[in-house]
């Protein structure tokens, strides 16, 4: 199947083209507008002229079975309203776009046209964060934090405070019936910002400290006297009683601990099969973060 891979900076590199590069089914296709790294790329894998694009319309032309977009989120309304008209079936980098309207706009499209549109959501597919959602999870606790990045409100949570709306989203074993957000805002900066969710029997914390003094990820579900922690999404611990720790085999591929070999798999799977997929609870997902970026910017409304 022909495959399109369009923006070619550093979640491509070190995440999705290994993977796709690999896969032998695949006829790979690049589009980016710089040619020097679409060469350079390009030549990593050994792909022919043929194979290498410098806009849009040329890799439209060559009949795509499907696409994954790595391009910058200001331009993904573009480049996904173009690739949906013409039919092909998207894979998108969360966000799908910075304002919730526009992402309203491609979810819409998708279902009008009748094609897949899928997010990035890989920490879905993350084995360790997969197998808690077979845990009791009465109350759950994710941390994402970071060495000194405050940020503008909106950028920092629908790029990366996302992931952590995302995975408690995906993790909470029943109807959300309260949110709640606090935050700390200085000059303008989002320093950190705390989203609780909560409904019948279970509580879901999600805190991102971008002045923590530590790059961590660590996840943590709890039920039932029992919990089991995940560290980095590399390192598995389950408590009960005496901690068991499950850590990455030596070989693991890290595009599989983290779950984008799965993902990748799963979308090309169903464009092959035909299948098609909807964006309407990652949609979800970016009204959840609406709902944060506007607590974040007015606290008295929350």
């Amino acid at each position: 199947m022909k495959v399109g891979c369009i923006g070619l900076g550093d979640i491509a590199q070190k995440a999705y083209l290994p993977v796709l590069g690999t896969l032998p089914e695949v006829e790979l296709h690049l589009q980016t507008r710089t040619p020097a790294t679409l060469n350079r790329v390009a030549d990593g894998l050994h792909l022919p002229p043929g194979q290498r694009h410098a806009d849009l319309d040329a890799l439209l032309a060559q009949g795509l079975d499907a696409a994954f977009v790595h391009a910058p989120t200001a331009v993904h309304p573009e480049i996904v309203t173009r690739l949906l008209e013409a039919g092909v079936p998207t894979y998108v980098d969360k966000p799908l776009a910075y304002e919730l309207a526009d992402s309203e706009r491609m979810v819409e499209l998708a279902e009008q046209r009748n094609v897949s549109l899928a997010v990035g959501f890989n920490r879905r597919y993350a084995p360790g964060y997969a197998q808690c959602a077979e845990h009791p999870r009465e109350l759950i606790v994710m941390q994402k934090n970071r060495v000194g990045l405050p940020e503008e409100p909106r950028t920092m949570i629908l790029d990366d405070f996302i992931h952590v709306v995302d995975t408690l989203r995906f993790l909470v074993p029943g109807q959300i019936d309260d949110v709640t957000v606090r935050a700390r805002v200085r000059d303008g900066l989002l320093h950190h910002v705390v989203l609780q969710l909560a409904g019948d029997g279970f509580t879901a914390l999600g805190v991102m400290n971008r002045l923590s003094g530590s790059s961590e990820e660590i996840l943590e579900v709890s039920g039932q006297d029992t919990k089991r922690q995940v560290v980095n999404l590399a390192e598995t611990i389950d408590h009960k009683g005496q901690p068991t720790v499950r850590r990455r085999g030596d070989w693991v591929p890290v595009a599989r601990q983290r779950g984008i070999e799965q993902a990748v798999l799963a979308f090309l799977d169903a464009a092959h099969a035909g299948k098609v997929l909807s964006a309407r609870d990652a949609l979800a997902t970016h009204e959840l973060c609406e709902r944060v970026v506007r607590a974040v910017r007015n606290p008295a409304a929350a």
